[in-house]
């Protein structure tokens, strides 16, 4: 806090000297010892508000380093989560391509099997016009 001190006899002393009268000097002094006092107030007020904001800003800024490091973990963990879906996404999709293998690998040896056997009947009856032909 700083103090001005404001010597109102040699306020006065310098008044009366230029040519004020007594009573003249001596108001004057008081008008100006009152507002020297109210700036200082006003000092001393403003000093202890820049306090309060400078304390309102540190807390600000802790609750966001807070809240910074609360959306992190959340976006981690949101991450592992993904990356945990896409894991089993995969392997379920193995899964099904496998499957989906079988079940062509089943399907082709049908088709040629089948294919087989119908070229066997086709040859088998070529051979039995031609046998019964003769």
């Amino acid at each position: 806090m700083v103090t001005i001190v404001l010597d109102t006899l040699e306020f006065t002393t310098r008044l009366k000297a230029g040519g004020f009268s007594e009573q003249q000097a001596e108001t004057q002094a008081r008008v100006i010892a009152d507002l020297v006092e109210k700036q200082l107030a006003t000092r001393q007020e403003v000093e202890s508000r820049e306090a309060d904001i400078k304390r309102e800003v540190h807390e600000s800024e802790n609750r966001l380093e807070i809240r910074v490091r609360e959306l992190e973990l959340k976006i981690e963990n949101t991450r592992a989560e993904l990356k945990l879906d896409i894991d089993i996404a995969k392997a379920e999709l193995k899964r099904d391509i496998e499957a989906c293998r079988a079940d062509l690998v089943k399907w082709v040896v049908g088709v040629v099997f089948g294919v087989g056997l119908l070229q066997l009947s086709i040859i088998t009856a070529l051979l039995l016009r031609v046998i019964n032909k003769l």
